[in-house]
């Protein structure tokens, strides 16, 4: 997904801006994996494959999401930004 396209994106739930963290991106600067955050409601969105995973929570499966958080820890470990944290292999969005 292009970096602009999701400078246009606010969170489905409260409509806040969301925080982009890019995990990996290609050589034409579009993100292939990443987290979008929103600090108001502290919901977190994986982009998957360059596709963010945006659904309502009754829509969502995080079981489906964990081996993907869980990959991702392994990068960030215990890294902390200002965007996000990681506990208990749970990628959580912090203001």
């Amino acid at each position: 997904m292009r970096k602009e396209i999701i400078k246009k994106l606010c969170c489905p739930f409260d409509k806040s801006d969301l925080t982009l963290w890019t995990i990996t991106e290609d050589d034409e600067d579009k993100v292939l994996a990443g987290i979008l955050s929103c600090a108001a409601c502290n919901r977190v969105y994986p982009i998957v494959s360059g596709i963010p995973i945006m659904s309502p929570d009754e829509y969502r499966d995080f079981k489906l999401e964990q081996p993907i958080l869980k990959k991702w820890k392994k990068i960030l470990n215990g890294k902390q930004g200002k965007q996000f944290k990681t506990s208990e292999g749970k990628i959580k969005a912090i203001k």
